[in-house]
């Protein structure tokens, strides 16, 4: 049997035990879950195996593909430059990259792609994972296109493509890629174990990932021509992709993330902790205020379930129960979330100033998160109250 290892504090005992029983159970196979609470580390526990043959345990510094988890970091990257004053979250896209005003973008925010409402949730069909990893190519591709939808009217996830948009805005301010960004601006100088793609010299550390039994949106009964049906086909979401040299390679800025529960739950308290963390300033209080300007709150054109977006990350106070696993409740509560695709999450309660971050590499069904993801929120907050 594997034991969860790491530390926790007492009060914690049954988020612990929850992850053991998983393990033990099979329900997982390998995880971690780190919360910070008033920028005190209260857990930091992980445990199981990074192969399904469950020979290679998952030890402190195993990291993993996140998914969506990774567009955490990736709109963080956008809200430290509109901190710095390099990128403005209500100035038109094209005043930074002027070829995305084509077709009819002209007038698309740098806040419609930071809430998914740009209307350009992906790409033109045809369109594969292969064709992903060519920023110039697939960057130039966007730009060119037209909006599925009118932009700033609802939201439609962004699911792959979103990385390549806010990557571009960044490249076109900075001269750096969104990978290079992330490493020199946010990972480095908080020390956290975090990286868009993964260095070679990493790969030996990262969780074989596991298929999960279904996709997150169920194609088969929708119109070819919706939002959601092209979103989800271009390109096709495959799983085992995530355990590739080609995309490891990538810079996949909406997807392709990789670290573990306490580099997430580092980087990411910069926004309950008024921006700064340990003595590095990454965002002012007013930048963390507009997280929650409300950009849609309605049903998602792409994933088809309510979700309500502020600037950069979902809020509270959309969705439901039943719907995503865990909504903060509350319109006036300062709350926001995102997971990734097979039940990762990542939770900023700025009101209460606590972070929760969970990985794993056996994937369960959904988009926001899987049931185990809900049971363990569940946990958390028992033990907080």
């Amino acid at each position: 049997m594997a034991e969860v290892q790491g530390h926790f504090e007492p009060a914690f005992q049954n988020v612990r035990d929850r992850l053991q029983n998983n393990i033990n159970d099979g329900v997982e196979l390998g995880a971690a879950i780190c919360i910070i609470v008033d920028g005190k580390v209260v857990v930091d526990i992980y445990g199981g195996f990074k192969d399904e043959e469950r020979t290679d345990p998952w030890v402190k510094d195993t990291i993993v593909n996140v998914w969506s988890s990774t567009k955490n970091i990736s709109t963080l990257a956008a809200l430290v430059l509109h901190d710095r004053g390099l990128l403005d979250v209500n100035e038109n896209v094209s005043k930074y990259w002027p070829e995305f005003a084509a077709n009819g973008k002209e007038n698309i925010k740098v806040r419609h792609v930071l809430s998914h409402t740009s209307g350009v949730s992906a790409w033109e069909r045809p369109f594969n994972t292969n064709d992903a990893y060519d920023l110039k190519q697939s960057t130039d591709r966007l730009a060119q296109q037209a909006p599925w939808w009118k932009p700033g009217s609802a939201s439609g996830y962004q699911a792959i493509n979103m990385g390549h948009l806010i990557g571009e805005l960044v490249r076109r301010v900075t001269g750096k890629s969104l990978k290079q960004f992330v490493a020199e601006d946010i990972a480095g100088p908080l020390g956290a174990d975090f990286q868009i793609g993964a260095l070679e010299t990493d790969w030996p550390r990262i969780a074989t990932l596991i298929p999960p039994p279904a996709m997150p949106v169920d194609l088969s009964t929708l119109d070819e021509n919706s939002v959601a049906v092209k979103t989800f086909s271009a390109p096709a979401l495959d799983a085992l992709a995530g355990n590739t040299a080609e995309w490891r390679r990538a810079e996949i800025g909406a997807a392709n993330g990789h670290g573990n529960a306490r580099s997430l739950a580092r980087i990411l308290s910069v926004i309950t902790l008024d921006g700064k963390v340990d003595g590095h300033k990454l965002l002012s209080p007013e930048t963390i205020d507009l997280i929650f300007h409300e950009q849609a709150d309605g049903v998602d054109l792409a994933i088809g379930k309510p979700i309500r977006f502020g600037i950069g990350y979902a809020i509270a106070g959309g969705g439901s129960e039943e719907s995503i696993p865990f909504v903060p409740r509350g319109k006036d509560r300062r709350a926001c979330f995102w997971g990734g695709w097979g039940g990762s999450y990542n939770l900023m309660d700025v009101d209460k100033r606590v972070n929760v971050s969970y990985v794993m590499n056996k994937m369960g069904p959904g988009t926001l998160g899987s049931p185990r993801t809900g049971d363990y929120i569940e946990d958390i907050y028992s033990s907080l109250s």
